[in-house]
């Protein structure tokens, strides 16, 4: 297995597969906020498709998709998408630009965990 580049470990909670152990927490923490009905409708790693496949010069170029973290509903009924990050990689501002532009309507949280407790970058 390869190591990953940030020193994550891949954690399992619940018979799913997590990146790091941040992101294990983070899923727990918002088990809790749906349990308290803040939050509803959680599901882990959502796929969006930022760009659809096409062809250029009658070769085929595959779309992108981004992988998220999490999606749930807040109180309110807005539908929220979130990123667990410890640090920002040098691409994430472009795949949040191709989301944001895609998907106007969902709001994008990049949330990290400092001093014990969640905070939105």
């Amino acid at each position: 297995m390869r190591a990953n580049k940030y020193g994550a470990k891949k954690t399992q909670r619940d018979g799913i597969e997590f990146d790091s152990l941040m992101e294990a927490e983070r899923y727990q923490h918002l088990k809790l906020l749906q349990r308290a009905g803040i939050i509803t409708d959680l599901e882990p790693h959502p796929e969006f498709v930022l760009i659809e496949p096409f062809k250029k010069f009658g070769k085929k170029k595959r779309g992108h998709k981004y992988k998220a973290d999490f999606m749930y509903r807040d109180e309110s009924g807005q539908l929220i998408v979130e990123d667990v990050k410890g640090c920002i990689a040098r691409d994430f501002p472009l795949r949040r630009t191709l989301f944001d532009s895609k998907y106007p309507d969902i709001v994008l949280k990049v949330v990290t965990k400092e001093r014990g407790r969640w905070e939105e970058k």
